[in-house]
């Protein structure tokens, strides 16, 4: 390993392994990305084996009010006037031997880049890592009554056969970017093939949203092949959905704003799938009226 801020505390016995990514910040609306981390690091009994030394890459001290500098500043707990807690930013990797898999927890880095990735990439190559998906989430037109839609972009055009295989949508953005499509547009000079996967996820649900972690653990693992139990975690999505549909019945608008993006997702759904049909008759050379 080259790279002083990776730090290696144990060497696990990986040889063609895949990793999944997930990080805080813009892209973990409802802690979809890093909620999967998590729930499939305790599932898979995945044990902490390196971290990324967070020194060179966050700022802390950041000029502006107090509300902005605030989202920088590493959080910090005191009680009884003795300071009881203080986390810097973390930056994780896990592994399961069994599954040949590699998680990565961390939060998205204000300073070089560059460096970070080269951490992430420094880990796949070392241990054989051929494919690395990010898991993340975005907020959007979807009611929490439907499924997440999912989209992917991917660094391979050999992996846009998944697509159809997942439903998953391809992405079609023009914006600021993330360090995940920053790592993406040299995933491939490394040989290794690198997907993004995000779930749209509802606007209006704040705060940790269960559903979306289920559903995006359960696409993820669909996509790599990977057997996991996630039924404890549905039963609890399906408790939460309850509760946000109660609270829905008490607020008339809310409740008109869903019914209205039903319709829409139906619409969508509906639309989608005549999409699929006529493509499949498009490959048998046949016409769809």
């Amino acid at each position: 390993m080259e790279s002083p801020a990776l730090l290696i505390y144990n060497e696990p016995k990986l040889t063609r392994a895949k990793m999944i990514i997930g990080l805080s910040g813009w892209m973990d609306g409802g802690d979809v990305s890093t909620g999967v981390i998590e729930q499939l690091s305790e599932r898979l009994n995945a044990k902490e084996f390196a971290e990324i030394d967070p020194e060179e890459f966050y700022i802390y001290n950041f000029p502006g009010s107090m509300e902005i500098s605030a989202l920088f500043r590493p959080h910090v707990k005191l009680e009884d006037g003795m300071v009881t807690e203080y986390a810097e930013p973390s930056n994780e990797f896990y592994c399961s031997e069994e599954h040949q898999l590699i998680l990565f927890s961390g939060k998205e880095p204000n300073l070089r880049w560059n460096e970070y990735a080269e951490c992430l990439f420094e880990i796949a190559e070392h241990y054989g890592v051929s494919t690395i998906w990010f898991v993340g989430s975005v907020a959007g037109t979807v009611p929490h009554t439907k499924a997440p839609r999912f989209f992917a972009s991917v660094s391979d055009e050999k992996m846009k056969e998944l697509f159809d295989r997942f439903q998953l949508k391809p992405s079609n953005y023009e914006g600021p970017a993330s360090i995940i499509t920053h790592m993406m547009t040299f995933a491939r000079d490394r040989g290794i093939a690198m997907g993004s996967l995000v779930a749209e996820i509802p606007a209006y649900v704040q705060g940790r949203n269960i559903k979306c972690i289920a559903a995006a653990a359960e696409k993820i693992c669909a996509i790599l092949d990977i057997e996991i139990d996630l039924d404890d975690l549905k039963i609890v999505s399906q408790e939460f959905d309850k509760r946000l549909t109660e609270t829905a019945k008490k607020r008339p608008e809310l409740a008109e704003l869903i019914r209205k993006m039903e319709l829409e997702y139906d619409k969508e759904q509906l639309q989608y799938r005549e999409e699929d049909l006529r493509a499949w008759f498009e490959k048998q050379n046949l016409r769809l009226n």
